[in-house]
């Protein structure tokens, strides 16, 4: 019993600190923002007004990211995220996936349309995606394109997301699926910050009958392999399963 406790304490207290600074950060720059325009003291021009606007709607962007990061970890450990599986094509959640990325960010794609459906919920792997490609990106060289490639493997269909950044030593793959695990300091966009990022790309997945692993890139870096399982004419999961399916999506 004391260890069930101890792990909720340690959940706790990681929630605490991260939301000290993760949650307060976004507020304080949007309220800085606000107040400086509705202030009497100091008359605007119009550029310095469109980029105090355009502050503020940055952190609302990056609070708005942290609270649904925040209700998706809270869906998912208590088994009730809705999942709506039907036959998707990879590459047309791949194409809208990058359209959150950040700008100018260097993605290289090999995603085949001739690739068969997946059987997922293509709002939730659209998350998923999005945010594997983030946390790539964040972590490769300037230099150094994320390269995203798709290929069938029996029954499954894989998308590999290959960057060349510093890597993740094998003994501390696991842990970095774990909520509120942040693997540094830097700053991450729309609420990953906290360490939810890939807890919640991982959770998703699983609910999608697929998985996550985490491979070496070959010359250096770190692959992320989604695998999904082809659609094989089916188009969805019944009730059953996806019960059965959203009560291991925290194991």
């Amino acid at each position: 019993a004391a260890v069930p406790v101890a792990e909720a304490d340690r959940m706790r207290t990681a929630l605490l600190n991260a939301l000290s600074h993760d949650l307060r950060t976004p507020i304080a720059s949007a309220k800085a923002a606000v107040s400086s325009l509705r202030g009497r003291d100091v008359r605007w021009s119009e550029d310095d007004q469109q980029e105090l606007l355009a502050s503020a709607d940055t952190a609302l962007d990056k609070l708005t990211g942290l609270v649904t990061n925040l209700l998706d970890l809270s869906r998912l450990e208590a088994g009730v995220l809705p999942v709506a599986a039907t036959e998707v094509a990879l590459d047309d959640v791949v194409t809208r996936a990058l359209n959150h990325i950040t700008a100018g960010a260097q993605v290289q794609l090999d995603v085949p349309a001739t690739l068969p459906e997946v059987l997922a919920d293509a709002g939730l792997l659209e998350r998923v995606v999005a945010n594997l490609v983030e946390n790539a990106i964040r972590y490769s060289p300037d230099d150094q394109p994320v390269r995203l490639s798709a290929s069938t493997h029996g029954d499954t269909v894989e998308l590999r997301i290959v960057d060349r950044g510093p890597g993740i030593p094998t003994r501390e793959r696991n842990g970095v699926f774990a909520p509120f695990q942040r693997r540094d300091d830097h700053p991450a966009p729309n609420g990953a910050g906290v360490g939810l990022g890939l807890a919640i790309a991982r959770g998703f997945t699983h609910a999608m009958q697929g998985t996550i692993t985490l491979d070496d890139t070959p010359g250096g870096g770190l692959t992320a392999v989604i695998a999904l399982p082809k659609a094989a004419g089916r188009t969805s999961i019944t009730p059953t399963e996806t019960a059965h399916i959203l009560g291991k999506a925290t194991t």
